[in-house]
């Protein structure tokens, strides 16, 4: 495969609890085809994981990656700071099935895992089933631009 284009691009970020995860998964995302930006953390010491998930974050809002995964304890942090961000639907996967559901209803573009939660093989099977999936859109188009403008469709 050529150099990916920015649409095909997936920004990872974590913090000091999940370096050896995110270096995993990142393993994965590659074999998928993706092109991958670590905008870190990329030492044990102990960091601010908000630092990364803003970062993670505005790339995706602003459309420089398709997609974000973020690691953290819990990825609870992570989907707080990331979901300040205006477009970025930021969802904490436990399971396949809530990954699958995150992008088929919700269009979620940042996947946030915990490293203390998780294993690695279930990381992945998560990660797995969230790239596979795709939106449906339909009657989720409105929910999801409710997400941005809790306005949208008022007296509709």
């Amino acid at each position: 495969m050529g150099k990916a284009t920015l649409e095909q691009v997936v920004a990872f970020g974590c913090d000091h609890a999940a370096l050896q995860l995110k270096a995993e998964l990142k393993a994965v995302v590659a074999e998928l085809g993706y092109g991958i930006e670590d905008v870190g953390t990329h030492s044990e010491e102990s960091c601010d994981y908000p630092d990364f998930a803003h970062a993670v974050a505005s790339g995706v809002a602003g459309g420089r990656y398709r997609f974000g995964v973020l690691i953290c304890g819990t990825g609870l942090g992570m989907a707080y700071a990331a979901n300040r961000h205006k477009g970025v639907r930021a969802a904490v996967c436990t399971d396949a099935f809530m990954a699958r559901m995150s992008r088929q209803h919700n269009d979620a573009n940042v996947l946030c895992l915990g490293a203390r939660v998780l294993g690695g093989g279930s990381a992945e099977d998560i990660l797995r089933a969230f790239f596979a999936a795709d939106f449906d859109g339909g009657r989720h188009e409105r929910r999801v631009a409710k997400i941005d403008d809790p306005q949208a469709g008022e007296g509709a």
